[in-house]
């Protein structure tokens, strides 16, 4: 992913106000971001940690969605849940259910779509070995894919969940 901008960042949003956009919180590290390793910039509001936000390049532009997270604490460690896009699987609460609030008049209506996500969003760098889940019970997947392959499916995942909010 290149570089981003706050102003890049708060006018990419699709699911959401302008207003919002303009006062939601953004990364603090965001000039320290990995950007040649994410598909995805994601981040959870330190003010609001309910909410979540990813914004993504996808045919040429920069697409923003805004996303509510479970609050329900950990399952325990024994119980374990895997990420629908980077298929990582991490225990307790280390995957949330996080919901967008559908584009247009199905978003007016009150229609939103769920994924389960990494609670703190980092799929590009689990997808790519830069970060490990952490925690008891971790269960690691061998895979033959290489990362870029790996990468590559992420970012078809990511497609299909930013589809089910825009179309």
């Amino acid at each position: 992913m290149r570089p981003v901008t706050e102003h890049d960042i708060r006018t990419s949003f699709v699911n959401c106000s302008k207003g919002e956009a303009k006062r939601l919180g953004l990364p603090k590290d965001l000039a320290d971001q990995p950007w040649e390793d994410l598909d995805f910039l994601g981040w959870r509001d330190s003010g609001a940690p309910e909410r979540a936000y990813l914004v993504t390049e996808r045919d040429g532009r920069l697409v923003g969605i805004s996303l509510r997270a479970t609050t329900g604490g950990s399952r325990g460690f024994t119980s374990r849940s895997m990420c629908s896009l980077c298929l990582t699987t991490h225990p307790g609460g280390g995957v949330a259910l996080m919901t967008a609030r559908r584009t247009g008049e199905p978003g007016r209506q009150g229609n939103s779509v769920g994924q389960y996500l990494c609670t703190d969003l980092a799929c590009s760098l689990y997808t790519r070995g830069r970060k490990q889940a952490a925690g008891d019970g971790v269960i690691v997947v061998e895979e033959s894919l290489t990362p870029e392959e790996k990468a590559v499916r992420t970012r078809a995942n990511l497609h299909s969940f930013l589809d089910k909010v825009t179309g």
